[in-house]
């Protein structure tokens, strides 16, 4: 299954105004830092299922709530989709989420546990096999932040839904939260999942954060 990439000019139209919130220096250095915590995560995951797989983060976007519902639903050509959530506090406030299109995550479950697709056995194991995937893809990016910044932050347990994007983010206040999205690619053999991780930082927050990016920098 093919998932349409968004555009240049859909991402010039959705993100110019909003990406100069941040430097280019400063995107590069949050890019830097993440794709660290992916690829110690991209580790984690080969040594619990047995053979390879590839993690990277192609590029990185700062979101309005609204531009990021937009953007979710031209990329997987779906307005329901699957996440994990993981909450996060301390001197870094938000939250962060692998959202998959639900046949991405059922793709990705069956290689992970050998089920087959369409199995009444696959759902069973879904939503633990895909938590337990957040969990480590997620706390592998944000405890990779928190060591290189010298930020304290603490985890609450993972969670896993399926739900219309609308309802995903309804939660989120647009005037509180900057959105930072991040394409995250999955490859296994020659099979590949896309998946997006999203982090939402309370704004008060996601100062601190890019100050404390600059002090590393």
């Amino acid at each position: 299954m093919s998932y349409a990439k968004p555009s240049d000019k859909f991402l010039a139209s959705r993100g110019i105004s909003l990406v100069k919130q941040l430097t280019v220096d400063q995107i590069d250095a949050l890019k830097e830092l993440i794709n660290i915590g992916v690829g110690r995560a991209a580790s984690l995951l080969n040594e619990m299922v047995g053979f390879p797989i590839c993690l990277e983060i192609p590029f990185i976007q700062v979101f309005t709530v609204e531009d990021l519902q937009q953007e979710l639903i031209a990329r997987f050509n779906s307005n329901y989709l699957a996440t994990v959530r993981l909450e996060f506090s301390g001197s870094i406030n938000g939250s962060a989420e692998l959202v998959f299109p639900t046949e991405s995550a059922s793709t990705l479950v069956s290689i992970l546990t050998g089920e087959d697709l369409g199995s009444p056995d696959l759902d069973a194991v879904k939503i633990g096999t895909l938590t337990e995937v957040g969990n480590i893809v997620i706390n592998g990016v944000i405890g990779s932040l928190g060591n290189l910044l010298k930020q304290r932050m603490n985890y609450l347990i993972p969670t896993y839904t399926e739900d219309t994007v609308e309802n995903l983010f309804a939660a989120v206040e647009p005037d509180d939260s900057t959105i930072v999205l991040a394409q995250a690619s999955f490859t296994i053999e020659q099979l590949q999942v896309i998946g997006d991780l999203i982090f939402i930082f309370e704004l008060q927050t996601f100062d601190q954060l890019i100050a404390a990016i600059e002090e590393v920098a």
